[in-house]
């Protein structure tokens, strides 16, 4: 028989594993948490402190703690009603051993118990623990302290009761797997400071506090902060709207329930051009919108259409206005509560109860008309605003459409400067935005030319977050990335959403040098990307590619350093027994100072090379982020980098 035969031949009834308990989800813990590196690593405290969140939202709970440890552990503790340790009949085991080690056991089923709740389907906790090398979960309820612990998801003991307690609560420690999570098991604060503030601006009323024990600050104390918001959504977008000019004093706030879905959101308008809306189901974001999005849009437009149309602000309007108009300049936060979610896809990104979006249309129009009408003077600013935006449109869309015009022919349509790839399959095609022709040159003369494109951009690119839209589609650089990439602007559906469907390649790898020049050109890019073309992030396809700050060299030996760690250690291995001044360093302050050789070995060679990929875990703070770095506001952006000065690299 030969050796293809016997294999085949082994595929029998014993071949079929079932794997129990938590093996499934330590065997593919992507399907569960979405990925194993950063993102799926803070996701982990994500899922603990839903559960808490839950219990809030359902009236038990009014405090919440987080605490990141020396060693990168995680304790979260809640002042809850606590997970029941009872024994449950059926399984014959205790209620707190079930939901900590059994996928879709919980509470969250039962609808009495809780009307709505986040969570990965009911599978968050459990998954914790599977994903943790241990996990001590510690139940005050009953007047007592119940406890136990797990390894890798499994119980070391039954639920025991260690103590007397005159209080109520749940307190989860865990400390990630390194053999999941092989890229890194650190924890970043600002990243879990950033949703347990949106998680106070989303459940007002509840305090979050987060603790970092791992440094201390020069007073001594830890680093902390506290998370509270009596204002819920109205802060909310006060918080994103801090770094632009309101043009109204006060956001508009709806809070009610209609047809049984508890709504809540609240507007401001400014004085930029884009709009930023951002919506929640069950305090999940959801990043790609869904009904409860279309129904905000709807009763916006059709309740300031028909203010305008009788207020006669519109009688000598020469362009037709259309929904875009209405939400230029608009910061927005939608919440909704919803018993039984329709997510589309399993990353719970778009809501698909179509009962939601007349809710929404109702909430917001029965509160916007009354506004308009008891604020004449706030109505008439936004009306002026409107009309603004359909003028401005309308010139933007004279100048997308040149843009646009340039790539109806394919390849013809190409900017001069791109030097391009021999394939033509998008998804083996790269490309890269280099800083200036000097080490764009250098590029073209290093790359694999059968899959890698340059692309040399000139300068600065315009600042879009200051600039109106029709100037953005007239700066030359920006109508080269447009050609260049293959995309265009506007569907019958949305005449702002990407057209990715000529997309010319699927990495997009922005390459500028190692200085604060290059960092700024990398931010306006960024920015660019974010306000315009945020599908292409959200796909994945835009990358940065990190070219070393150092060559360590002694004699005919060299090395490449990334960081002052790496330059240092590599000083060490190459200085050996001889004088330190034998080691020569050099500092790489552009693209420029390697020669193609280099270039490609450190930077371009697909397996040598370190790309970071660009992502949007939060796209709320990712708005107010880049709001605040490339708008006018110059006080908010000082604080910033004072308080991040000590991330930042500045040569003098």
């Amino acid at each position: 028989m030969s050796e293809e035969n016997k294999n085949k031949s082994t595929y029998t009834a014993d071949n079929i594993q079932v794997l129990e308990g938590l093996e499934a989800v330590r065997k593919r813990p992507s399907m569960y948490i979405g990925d194993t590196g950063v993102k799926g690593l803070h996701h982990l405290v994500y899922e603990v402190v839903d559960n808490s969140i839950d219990e809030a939202v359902a009236g038990y709970c009014d405090d919440i703690q987080v605490i990141i440890h020396k060693d990168n552990s995680i304790t979260v503790e809640d002042n809850g009603r606590g997970i029941p340790t009872g024994i449950n009949k059926k399984e014959n085991k205790s209620a707190l051993e079930l939901v900590m080690t059994v996928l879709h056991a919980g509470g969250k089923f039962d609808k009495d118990t809780y009307k709505v709740s986040g969570g990965l389907h009911g599978v968050g906790v459990s998954c914790v623990n599977a994903l943790s090398t241990v996990l001590i979960a510690e139940v005050h309820n009953e007047g007592k302290v119940f406890m136990q612990e797990y390894r890798k998801g499994k119980p070391q003991y039954d639920v025991k009761a260690v103590g007397e307690s005159s209080r109520t609560g749940t307190k989860v420690t865990f400390h990630p797997d390194p053999e999941i999570f092989t890229t890194t098991t650190v924890y970043n604060y600002d990243t879990l400071a950033s949703r347990l503030r949106e998680l106070a601006f989303l459940n007002k009323g509840i305090r979050l506090t987060l603790t970092d024990e791992r440094e201390e600050q020069a007073d001594g104390s830890l680093q902390s902060e506290v998370f509270f918001s009596e204002g819920g959504l109205k802060e909310f977008v006060k918080y994103l709207d801090g770094t632009r000019q309101p043009l109204i004093p006060d956001p508009i706030y709806v809070e009610g329930i209609k047809q049984g879905i508890p709504v809540e959101l609240a507007l401001q308008y400014n004085d930029t051009y884009s709009e930023n809306v951002h919506s929640y189901v069950n305090n999940i974001n959801t990043i790609e919108g869904g009904t409860h999005v279309a129904g905000f849009r709807r009763g916006l437009t059709r309740t300031l259409k028909a203010y305008a149309d009788k207020s006669g602000l519109l009688k000598n309007m020469k362009v037709e206005i259309t929904g875009d108009d209405f939400r230029e300049g608009l910061t927005a936060v939608i919440s909704v509560k919803v018993g039984e979610p329709q997510f589309e896809g399993q990353t719970k990104t778009k809501l698909g109860n179509n009962e939601v979006m007349g809710a929404v249309d109702m909430a917001v129009g029965e509160i916007l008309s009354n506004y308009l009408e008891e604020n004449p003077k706030e109505a008439k600013a936004i009306v002026q605003k409107v009309i603004i935006a359909a003028q401005a449109r309308a010139a933007a869309r004279k100048a997308r459409d040149m843009v646009q015009r340039k790539n109806v022919m394919g390849g013809s349509g190409l900017p001069g400067k791109l030097a391009d790839c021999s394939n033509n399959d998008p998804a083996k095609c790269e490309i890269y935005l280099v800083e200036g022709d000097s080490a764009g040159g250098t590029a073209k003369q290093g790359r694999d030319r059968e899959f890698q494109a340059i692309l040399p951009l000139r300068g600065k690119i315009l600042n879009v977050e200051k600039a109106m839209e029709h100037k953005i589609y007239e700066n030359e650089e920006i109508k080269n990335m447009f050609t260049a990439l293959g995309v265009s602007i506007g569907t019958d559906d949305d005449a702002k959403a990407l057209n990715l469907d000529k997309l010319r390649y699927h990495r997009i790898i922005i390459m500028t040098d190692a200085d604060v020049d290059g960092s700024h050109i990398t931010t306006l890019i960024l920015t660019f990307y974010f306000r315009y073309m945020k599908e292409l992030i959200e796909n994945g396809y835009v990358y940065i590619a990190t070219p070393p700050l150092y060559l360590v060299k002694k004699g005919k030996e060299q090395q490449y350093a990334w960081n002052d760690d790496q330059r240092d250690a590599a000083i060490q291995r190459l200085k050996g027994a001889g004088k330190e001044d034998s080691v020569h360093v050099q500092r790489y302050k552009g693209l420029g100072e390697m020669n193609a050789e280099q270039l490609w070995d450190t930077t371009m060679n697909p397996e040598t090379r370190t790309l970071r990929q660009v992502t949007i875990e939060n796209a709320a703070e990712c708005d107010r982020i880049f709001s605040m770095l490339m708008g006018d506001e110059v006080a908010p952006r000082r604080e910033f980098i004072e308080r991040n000065a000590k991330y930042a690299k500045i040569d003098t």
